[in-house]
């Protein structure tokens, strides 16, 4: 009767506990969030973010993607983070032209870790675009995922060599 009530306790804590930090993601997520004015237009600025093909010329983050920016279609995109480069297939939830590219990339099954990446571009006008690129991570495993998710730094490069590249091209 004890070892039937000490299996009991062990499954019910098995099942607690990630569904506990599954909830907390839920009500706390991780998130990042950068930002970078562009002089250049939000039609511009679309331009080159959904320029997969062009990726690997200027982009030091995203240094490969495949597919469509169509809602419902899935990319095949390769990033780079300190020297390694991880393979992912996020699948895209909302591509407004000139106005917001996002997409959810899960580790496994929903819920383990999800990320739902977003790019949204503002008109500032006279020519001039907001493009804020962020990440809502949520799921059992977030709360130990600790700096793995820290990726604000590349958003950061990604977001200078996209207003760079937006910036050089012919009005």
């Amino acid at each position: 009767m004890m070892v039937k009530r000490i299996l009991l306790v062990v499954v019910a804590l098995l099942v607690a506990v990630p569904v506990g930090l599954y909830a907390w993601t839920r009500i706390a997520p991780h998130q990042i969030r950068t930002e970078v004015e562009i002089d250049a237009s939000p039609e511009r600025v679309w331009q080159v973010l959904t320029d997969f093909g062009a990726y690997p010329q200027w982009n030091p983050f995203i240094v490969s993607a495949v597919g469509e920016a169509r809602v419902g279609a899935v990319l095949t995109n390769r990033l780079s983070d300190q020297g390694s480069i991880t393979t992912f297939t996020p699948t895209v939830l909302a591509a407004t032209p000139g106005r917001e590219l996002r997409w959810i990339g899960r580790f496994g099954v929903p819920g383990i870790v999800d990320g739902e990446h977003y790019f949204r571009i503002e008109d500032l006008g006279g020519g001039r675009s907001r493009l804020t690129q962020g990440e809502t991570f949520t799921g059992a495993l977030v709360p130990l995922a600790g700096g793995a998710l820290d990726v604000a730094d590349n958003f950061a490069a990604m977001n200078t060599a996209l207003k760079a590249r937006a910036e050089k091209m012919p009005r």
